[in-house]
């Protein structure tokens, strides 16, 4: 088994997610490249790779071709409100040449051909929305509401059916900034330089680029993670594989034409903060704290990237639309770029005291694992031996259970996972890889000490991916861990590698006259020993509990073009029947917990309210209604703050393991404890919109505790049965 590279939260600042594995490729002899320009040799060898060596061999015909052309008018217009329908109309009629003509020649005229009409639609919408505040006077009475989800909307007719969609969007526009405060002056010079600079911008757009978004459309036609790098974002990637790259620590994603954060790197500027949240979408940046703002939407994921990083001390201000805000009023805030360390990475131990009724305790371990790092990435250690280290502090200190938690474990190292399922399971099959031609490879942890075998709890979330799948998926066929958490796993069972196109260039005779770029490109699958792939459907738990994450936008099925889930022939292994003779019982008091649980409660009505705004997929433009949400979300934030300030002092001790401290007898200081959230700067009465004071962050985990508590009581008990017995 070759190991996979970087983990995903590592790479997210590039805004490009869930990469995760390089390995060779030999090159195809049916590969040609005769194509008469350095553009058309690009696309000519791009289309041939994805042809060969993605994992599905799918050749470009006429049904991907179109696939291939709407994609990339998606990628210019996510909103679907530029591009008139007679613009996809006149383009489609070069489909039937279109796969050929990129095959055999490397065609490029639609891509620039195609760009030119956007730029045309850009300068249209501008001086539209220019008159338009110029003679308006916007009214914000009626019951109108603005579609906030047009990815499969139909898109204009003509120019009054694109210009009344122009004016609707503009009026939403213009009452976010009413509600922030802003005279009507203010707001007309904030949406006017808003819009002459988003089309400034789009000019200034090179061909190089206007070529990276047409083959990254193509290669995301086969899958979304297969990708083209021009020379400047396999600069930027490789920037971020050497750790180097400041920026606020966030995976990001384009979604329906809005920047959309995925992730966010623990330890990074971003979740330090605690002023993002999974599932924010950032519309607008700032270099000089809300200053010269420019507009994200629209604007492709690398561009809008480059603009949110930067050196490492300078701040950003960035205009986000809340997750959690039903409105979804805009909210401006400051973070500090910094850079992105490994260290941030390293596991990480807690142990707490936690009580169990009548002035009782338990003592219970927990591992913080958010990434499988590898000992040749960096460091000396590996993420097994750091593991190992905690553990064996742990069990020193008397713990009773483990809960292992890869919520914000996007993926790294697989033979570092492998390692890992090894210290709950001695010797057997932990994954299996498929690969382009149907050869399966079985990975082992033969090498490997198991050194716990006591009660153990895996803890995950959407946002748990790629290799941290296989171990949880491994040690649930085991019958080993209990899964806690969302519904499923995000779902990415796919290996990808990177094809350097100068490389290949070189070898097929000819020499680029500048770096090419490369092609990461989807090459392999994953499978547990049962034989069931984790791609889609990820790793179920045991037990669901509620939270802000699960979500199927969360996941490898809420991207497009994603490969399907299929399964292979089981492994030989062992089952421990470990899990399931206390599955029920666990469930069921632990049901009964979170319906008694008041925090559980209010975010059970955050997400009924979220869901609703998700199914309505609208917001309204009536000013009154909008402020009565603001001031209701206020009068949540103050209602919920005491009681969660109470159970915060009420928390039981927790004693922070470090791999440095890991070595000290005894127990360092117990950690103090977190301050419940309070109203800040960001949501006073200046109006914008406050968010809920939300659930503690924790929740889930408090949970998975109150569960390993009754996990290790049944099992004692039946060890204790058993001896009894005997």
């Amino acid at each position: 088994m070759k190991p996979l590279n970087k983990p995903l939260a590592l790479l997210s600042a590039l805004g490009v997610a869930l990469i995760t594995a390089t390995s060779a490729w030999c090159l195809k002899p049916s590969l040609r490249l005769d194509a008469a320009t350095p553009d058309g040799q690009v696309t000519q060898l791009t289309t041939q790779l994805l042809e060969e060596a993605q994992f599905s061999h799918t050749r470009l015909d006429n049904a991907l071709a179109e696939k291939f052309l709407d994609r990339y008018f998606d990628t210019l217009d996510g909103t679907r409100e530029l591009f008139f329908q007679s613009d996809t109309t006149e383009f489609h009629h070069d489909l039937p040449h279109l796969a050929d003509a990129m095959r055999a020649e490397g065609d490029t005229h639609p891509a620039h051909a195609i760009f030119a009409r956007f730029l045309q639609r850009i300068d249209q919408r501008q001086k539209f929305v220019t008159a338009t505040l110029a003679a308006d006077h916007f009214e914000f009475t009626g019951q109108d509401r603005i579609s906030l989800d047009r990815d499969k909307a139909a898109r204009p007719q003509n120019a009054a059916e694109a210009e009344e969609l122009w004016r609707q969007h503009l009026r939403a526009e213009y009452l976010e900034e009413k509600l922030a405060g802003k005279t009507p002056e203010q707001i007309v010079q904030t949406l006017t330089h808003r819009y002459d600079s988003q089309a400034k911008m789009m000019r200034k757009f090179s061909d190089d680029t206007v070529l990276e978004m047409y083959l990254n459309a193509l290669a995301h036609v086969y899958d979304p993670h297969s990708d083209y790098m021009n020379r400047e974002q396999l600069a930027s990637f490789n920037t971020v594989m050497k750790l180097s790259l400041a920026g606020i620590g966030a995976t990001l994603q384009e979604v329906d034409g809005y920047c959309k954060i995925r992730e966010l790197v623990p330890g990074g500027p971003a979740a330090k903060s605690g002023k993002l949240k999974v599932g924010d979408r950032i519309v607008g940046v700032s270099q000089d704290h809300g200053k010269d703002t420019t507009d994200l939407v629209d604007l492709p994921l690398p561009q809008a990237v480059d603009l949110i990083r930067g050196p490492k001390g300078t701040e950003v201000t960035l205009t986000i639309l809340p997750a959690l805000a039903e409105a979804s009023v805009r909210k401006t805030i400051t973070i500090q770029r910094d850079e992105i360390h490994l260290e941030e990475e390293r596991a990480k131990a807690q142990i707490v005291d936690f009580p169990t009724g009548a002035g009782q305790k338990m003592r219970l371990g927990i591992v913080d694992l958010p990434a499988f790092y590898a000992s040749d990435e960096g460091r000396s250690p590996s993420a097994t031996a750091d593991v190992t280290k905690l553990i064996e502090k742990l069990k020193t200190e008397g713990v009773r259970g483990l809960i292992l938690d890869l919520r914000r474990n996007g993926g790294g190292s697989l033979q570092e996972a492998i390692s890992m399922t090894g210290l709950f399971v001695s010797n057997g099959p932990v994954v299996q890889t498929r690969d382009l031609s149907g050869h399966v490879e079985v990975g082992d942890n033969r090498d490997s000490h198991k050194i716990y075998d006591g009660p153990l709890i895996v803890l995950t979330s959407r946002l748990t991916a790629s290799a941290s799948e296989i171990v949880a998926g491994a040690l649930q066929d085991y019958g080993r861990a209990v899964i806690v958490g969302d519904t499923q796993t995000f779902g990415k069972g796919t290996v990808q590698t990177m094809l350097a196109l100068g490389d290949i260039m070189q070898r097929s005779g000819v020499t680029p006259k500048a770096d090419p770029g490369a092609l990461k490109v989807t090459i392999s699958k994953f499978y547990l020993p049962s034989g069931n792939s984790t791609q889609l459907r990820g790793v179920a738990a045991d037990i669901v509990l509620p939270s802000f994450t699960d979500t199927p936008e969360i996941s490898e099925s809420g991207m497009k073009n994603p490969l399907p889930w299929d399964t292979v022939p089981s492994a030989l292994y062992d089952r421990f029947n470990l899990v399931k003779p206390y599955l029920a019982t666990l469930r069921g008091t632990s049901a009964t917990r979170v319906a008694a649980s008041q925090e559980f409660g209010w975010l059970h009505e955050d997400l009924a309210r979220v869901k609703e705004d998700g199914d309505n997929k609208s917001v309204s433009l009536n000013e009154a209604a909008r402020r009565q949400q603001q001031a209701d979300a206020k009068a949540r934030t103050k209602e919920r703050a005491a009681v969660l300030t109470a159970a915060e002092k009420a928390a039981p001790p927790v004693y922070e393991i470090t791999v440095q401290n890991a070595d000290t007898a005894g127990l360092p200081a117990a950690k103090e404890p977190k301050k419940a959230p309070e109203p800040t700067d960001d949501s006073k009465d200046d109006g914008s919109e406050a968010e809920p004071a939300a659930p503690s962050e924790d929740l889930q985990l408090i949970e998975a505790q109150h569960i390993l508590t009754d996990y290790v009581r049944l099992t004692e008990k039946k060890s204790e049965s058993i001896l009894t017995q005997r």
